[in-house]
């Protein structure tokens, strides 16, 4: 009886302690429960919103090209399209937003317009893949205005140089860069005497100069100059020509200097000695290629593969890269304004990920991405510049390209 005496007790006094303020009498209908209390808002303010603007201008193809080894229609574009991802991966729990608006122009289009639209809609931060006049005009057009533009595409040395521009950073490696990392590792070989065939085109001359620049700056020597003057029609007499084109005496490796292909592919295995080529063709110096596994890089190949079904060309890289350069800036700064982003970039302590053995970070003086250079050929990376043994006073990344006593930079 105490027990049960005791377990009624329990009951009322557990009531009463449950029962809320002015309980109801037996029989009273319960008024209507009150509406749940709002939730915060979890919109992103603007200022912690990042967007991101691509001009993307299509470059003529060869004749000679196949439909089968033609570019693919979202070259780089994809690579954007995982920096915003990649950038959203960490900037979500900093509540940092990142919004990605492409624009694609045709090869006889004109940019500027396009990249006007992407600044008139509140894109601050711009990815430019347009030739280097373009890329000028569209730099001096939007001068003055809130945007940084960020050149993904032009390797011309003269970007960087003397029509170098403050409000133009660069993410794709110069010309410079990339002779100066083949001339490391020809020099390290000791293969010192080259045959240095150009083609006809202004790129093509572009790269001869830097060639023989990376030739002076390391001591080795171009014993031996061609033009290509055969013509793609060569293709299918290439077992003749090219030994014929290529008696020029000894030397060690033969550099080709022909950027859309034209003749670079038929050199191999045709020259009249039997000699390594490098350059455009044969040992390429590249930004990215689909071979490069090490330091973390096969994550990146997988995450891209995943998304698109195919493999990272370096295009896509130097597109990842440049919004990621945004988004890694904004994690430190945690705000969108273009003043303190610009800073963070320039800033001594940033360093940029990019999966291939060290940090990236830009020069204050011309605004280039200091980078490790890719060796490679169709299927391996053989090795990565700058080389062992090429020191510096700041980083051996600054052996590449143009150090700051070499620059005709001045940037207003």
């Amino acid at each position: 009886m105490r027990r049960m005496i005791r377990a009624a007790c329990g009951a009322l006094a557990l009531a009463a302690v449950l029962a809320p303020a002015g309980a109801l009498a037996q029989g009273e209908a319960p008024a209507p429960a009150a509406p749940p209390a709002a939730k915060p808002s979890t919109a992103i303010p603007p200022e912690q919103t990042f967007r991101i603007g691509v001009v993307r201008q299509v470059p003529e193809q060869p004749a000679w090209v196949a439909p089968l080894s033609a570019p693919p229609e979202d070259l780089g574009i994809a690579g954007a399209q995982l920096g915003i991802r990649d950038s959203l991966t960490s900037g979500r729990f900093l509540k940092l937003d990142y919004n990605l608006e492409t624009e694609t122009v045709p090869t006889d289009g004109d940019p500027l317009p396009a990249a006007q639209k992407l600044a008139d809609a509140g894109n601050n931060y711009i990815l430019l893949d347009v030739p280097a006049a373009q890329l000028l005009r569209i730099a001096d057009a939007l001068r003055g205005r809130d945007v940084v533009l960020m050149n993904v595409g032009a390797q011309d040395d003269r970007l960087r140089q003397q029509d170098c521009r403050a409000n133009v950073f660069h993410v794709a490696p110069s010309r410079s860069q990339l002779t100066d990392a083949l001339a490391q590792f020809l020099v390290t070989k000791r293969w010192m005497n080259w045959f240095l065939m150009t083609g006809r085109t202004d790129g093509d001359k572009l790269y001869a100069e830097a060639v023989k620049r990376s030739a002076k700056k390391f001591g080795a020597k171009i014993i031996a100059e061609k033009i290509w003057d055969y013509g793609p029609d060569a293709r299918a007499t290439a077992q003749s020509e090219v030994p014929r084109a290529t008696q020029v005496g000894d030397y060690d490796v033969l550099i080709t200097a022909d950027e859309l292909g034209e003749f670079g592919e038929l050199v191999a295995y045709n020259t009249w000695l039997p000699r390594p080529t490098a350059g455009t063709q044969g040992l390429m110096p590249l930004s990215w290629h689909p071979t490069m596994e090490n330091w973390g890089a096969a994550q990146l190949q997988s995450r891209f593969f995943k998304q698109t079904k195919r493999m990272m060309q370096p295009l896509d890289f130097q597109m990842w890269a440049g919004v990621f350069a945004i988004g890694s800036a904004g994690i430190k700064t945690r705000n969108s304004d273009i003043a303190k982003v610009r800073a963070e970039l320039l800033a001594p302590e940033y360093d940029l990920p990019v999966f291939k053995g060290v940090a990236a970070s830009f020069r204050e003086w011309d605004h280039q991405l200091r980078q490790p250079i890719l060796l490679t050929h169709a299927t391996n990376t053989v090795t990565l510049s700058p080389q062992s043994g090429f020191l510096h006073q700041r980083t051996p990344l600054d052996t590449l390209g143009f150090d700051k006593p070499e620059t005709k930079c001045k940037l207003d």
